[in-house]
């Protein structure tokens, strides 16, 4: 099917996973959607939604209508309409949750010339497109070396078959524009086969090929990001990280989505703490600030000069200062302030476990039984030091 470790049946059905469509390799659940809604029924007898999410190769869905009112569930291989023949693809979504799906990917459901489905496929429809499949890498592999031959400068992320084998899809990505009239001739020629190119961002790049984060987790885009956002590196200084290309580039090479998973929640803590740039102006000198703890509320200052002593004070602290310096009023020094917060570094460790009494660990019988064991030996040892000088005197004899 969809996966390579999941045999095929007759109905189309991988076998490998018994999961129909859904095993945990990957490629056979990209960008699900749980269906949330199945096992409800529609009121007062209303038709279901005739319309089907189906899902290609490497997260690409579309939606088409069921015009043959087929009875279809998450997993079935469909053959549907292309622009020529037809293609293969998985059904990925059935039902009312497919109307907020199109609702929500602005798609309308009362267009024209819609998309149809027309079968389940059939064993020989699956043969045909698992042979085109197999052929991809080998493909991919030949259009990249055409590409260097022609000193192009684009890279060929991706190709893509069609169900029926009629047309290739060529996905590539390149900094500027291409042209590569030249280079569909020689596809053409080689492969025997309609040619597509198809340009894609290094996002949509990276969403398409898969892989593993730095987090140790499958990529976002990949699995279940579908709108892409721009990030910016204020995004990174918001959130006091370092500006280090290395450590904040993604797969794609671009700027990680998740920097901006957590940005609207370091903006909001932001606004109640003062810029690290403001200086608290005292009688013993001007303070600078060199650290913010920003969900805590704790900023650290240090007097110019004194680079060293660092004073732990709160955002409300920092805020009052700053208030009366604008009064042009100064405070003694941050000492006063900051022996507010002077933590006790005391651990009690003698009732760890939360226990007042005795336990069969505190047992006071076992201690006295060590003291004696102790005593005891103590004891022998001096017996056997009194008793060495009487030996050494007999052996003398």
């Amino acid at each position: 099917m969809a996966c390579g470790t999941c045999s095929t049946g007759k109905d189309g059905q991988p076998k490998g996973c018994k999961n129909n469509g859904t095993c945990g390799t990957d490629s056979c659940n990209k960008l699900t959607v749980f269906d949330w809604l199945a096992n409800m029924s529609l009121p007062n007898g209303e038709k279901p939604f005739d319309w089907v999410e189906v899902r290609f190769k490497n997260g690409r869905k579309e939606y088409y209508k069921n015009t043959e009112n087929l009875t279809l569930a998450i997993g079935d291989v469909v053959a549907t309409q292309a622009q020529s023949g037809h293609d293969i693809g998985m059904v990925t979504l059935t039902g009312e949750l497919v109307r907020v799906q199109m609702k929500r990917k602005k798609v309308s459901d009362k267009k024209e010339g819609a998309l149809k489905i027309y079968r389940k496929a059939s064993q020989k429809d699956i043969d045909i497109w698992s042979d085109a499949r197999d052929r991809e890498e080998a493909m991919k592999v030949k259009a990249r070396q055409f590409a260097i031959d022609l000193k192009l400068q684009m890279k060929i992320s991706d190709i893509e078959f069609q169900g029926d084998a009629s047309k290739a899809t060529f996905y590539y990505t390149a900094e500027e524009r291409v042209d590569f009239r030249e280079l569909i001739k020689l596809f053409a020629r080689e492969f025997r086969t309609r040619i597509e190119m198809k340009q894609v961002g290094f996002r949509q790049e990276a969403a398409r090929l898969g892989g593993i984060g730095s987090c140790g987790r499958e990529l976002c885009c990949s699995t279940w990001l579908t709108d892409f956002r721009s990030v910016s590196t204020s995004a990174a200084r918001y959130q006091q990280l370092s500006l280090n290309p290395q450590k904040l580039a993604g797969q794609c090479g671009k700027l990680k989505c998740c920097l901006n998973y957590e940005l609207d929640s370091y903006l909001d803590a932001l606004k109640s703490i003062p810029k690290p740039e403001i200086k608290l102006y005292t009688e013993k000198g001007t303070a600078v600030c060199q650290k913010t703890d920003i969900f805590k509320g704790h900023l650290w200052y240090a007097y110019e000069g004194e680079w060293m002593n660092w004073h732990k004070i709160t955002k409300d602290q920092a805020n009052e200062i700053i208030a009366l310096n604008k009064k042009k009023q100064k405070i003694a020094s941050l000492e006063e302030y900051a022996s507010e917060l002077i933590e006790d570094t005391k651990s009690a460790f003698e009732n760890v476990v939360g226990q007042d009494s005795l336990t069969r660990f505190d047992n006071p019988k076992g201690n006295n039984k060590r003291k004696s064991n102790k005593n005891r030996n103590n004891r022998n040892k001096k017996n056997n030091k009194r008793r060495k000088p009487q030996n050494k005197n007999n052996n003398a004899k």
